[in-house]
């Protein structure tokens, strides 16, 4: 069975603290790994969480606040010291084109992988294969930001009760699935309709359209809650969100696991962000994001 799910390598904000490590996150989805925003201390965490350098194909870097970029350095040249055996790409906003240079190249190394420099200049579609579509979306924060989205190809679920009823079993069901008909029965006869899973990732930002596109119908939507309620004025004006602003975007999007993260330090206790997402009015799953947990993604319905 395909493995999908979110590993969490740091969850700090701008500082780190004794518990929280930077930014850092990994998604593994089917064969391939995503790695997302590594901040500093990136690499180590890694070692800790048993993600090895072989399991990044892709690193999307969301903006370029060193919380999120500074691992890159690291990263890069562990990919290569380590002679992964294929190309990795790298999405990150064009604007930031010269960080991007300096922390690929930030002290001498030898190249033995191929690093695909895809940058993003706007919204819109990134990669697409069998596995999934990933998007970008313009984000709000003082420096160009953007948010990321992973979506499945939509299926067909198999009806136990259909296929019995017209004598399909055994081999025969996967000669439908993969023919797409049987002996007069098509393969809509017997199965239906199954959405395809979704994927958010927010960083940085204030409530704006981009967040609420990202989040739409998602299964899972990692997202930051930097600030709580109470300091939602200064969340506005850093360009972040709260606790009980991110809940409400999950809620009205729908969104059935939601993944809180990106705590500022000068918060000691994780659960008032899980008491203020629920008194937003989030009834799904809810992870409070700690540092090396495995959070895997919902069942596909």
């Amino acid at each position: 069975m395909s493995l999908r799910e979110f590993v969490v390598l740091g969850t700090a904000s701008q500082v780190p603290t004794r518990h929280r490590n930077h930014n850092g996150y990994l998604l593994r989805w089917d064969g391939e790994g995503i790695l997302f925003d590594p901040g500093e201390g990136t690499q180590r965490q890694m070692l800790r969480a048993g993600v090895a350098a072989h399991d990044i194909n892709r690193i999307c870097i969301t903006h370029f606040h060193g919380d999120h970029s500074l691992g890159l350095a690291g990263v890069i040249q562990r990919i290569n010291l380590d002679q992964v055996p294929h190309p990795v790409t790298a999405h990150y906003p064009a604007s930031g084109q010269r960080f991007f240079d300096r922390l690929r190249y930030a002290t001498a190394y030898r190249e033995t992988v191929p690093l695909r420099e895809e940058p993003v200049a706007g919204d819109g579609t990134l990669a697409s294969g069998p596995s999934y579509t990933l998007e970008a979306r313009r984000l709000s924060h003082p420096v160009e930001s953007f948010g990321y989205r992973i979506t499945e190809p939509d299926g067909r679920r198999m009806v136990p009760e259909l296929l019995a009823r017209h004598g399909i079993k055994g081999p025969d069901v996967g000669r439908i699935q993969r023919d797409g008909q049987l002996n007069g029965v098509t393969l809509d006869e017997v199965s239906e309709h199954r959405p395809g899973q979704r994927f958010a990732f927010v960083m940085d930002t204030r409530l704006c359209s981009g967040v609420d596109e990202l989040a739409d119908g998602c299964d899972m939507l990692v997202i930051e809650s930097t600030f709580l309620d109470g300091d939602e004025r200064l969340a506005i004006d850093h360009g972040h969100l709260t606790a009980g602003q991110a809940a409400r975007a999950a809620r009205d999007a729908g969104v059935r696991h939601l993944v809180l993260t990106h705590f500022s330090q000068r918060y000691s206790e994780p659960s008032e962000f899980e008491r203020q997402a629920r008194a937003a009015g989030f009834e799904g799953d809810l992870t409070i994001a700690a540092d090396l947990v495995r959070v895997p993604l919902p069942k596909r319905g």
